[in-house]
């Protein structure tokens, strides 16, 4: 696993900073026996940087068996976009509830481990082994087994979109 990290100018005439943050990568991870998991020493490094060690911990509303970790500044922006959605639509407020309404701050104690809240570790269906992503703007807990299944999905051709079709590899 990777993390790249750095600050970039933007902005039109003054400048402004802002932080990107790219994660990347597959680690297989334990879950000891407080529900705690250790965030590989590649990623620890930028975590610290761009949040101050700070991380959101919530569900992923579109697949089971898995949990997002945001680094909080990531996560800030991902709550405001979510929580402007009208409440009208049953959908919105399912988003709300299962991103926004779930979502734990937790801090990397000084061996790297962050603590699992039990409800959405049970939620996912994470136990003792797991699997942690990178992907780009946040990490993915996996559950070992919904990770495997995932997997072995083939994107087959009837699912390309006009997008992935530009792709270049």
């Amino acid at each position: 696993m990777t993390a790249h990290y750095g600050q970039h100018k933007v902005g039109f005439g003054g400048f402004s900073w802002w932080s990107v943050v790219m994660f990347q990568g597959e680690a297989a991870v334990t879950l000891d026996e407080k529900g705690r998991v250790s965030i590989p020493a590649t990623h620890r490094e930028a975590v610290a940087k761009l949040s101050g060690n700070r991380l959101v911990i919530t569900y992923n509303p579109f697949e089971h068996g898995c949990l997002w970790l945001f680094p909080e500044k990531e996560w800030e922006q991902v709550r405001d976009e979510v929580n402007a959605l009208s409440k009208a639509k049953t959908v919105h407020r399912n988003l709300q509830m299962k991103l926004v309404g779930a979502a734990a701050h937790v801090e990397p104690d000084g061996n790297g481990r962050v603590l699992l809240p039990a409800s959405q570790r049970s939620a996912a269906g994470i136990e003792k082994k797991a699997v942690l992503l990178g992907m780009g703007n946040k990490l993915e807990l996996w559950s070992e087994l919904a990770h495997l299944a995932k997997i072995r999905e083939t994107i087959s051709e009837e699912q390309i979109t006009e997008d992935m079709l530009d792709l270049k590899f």
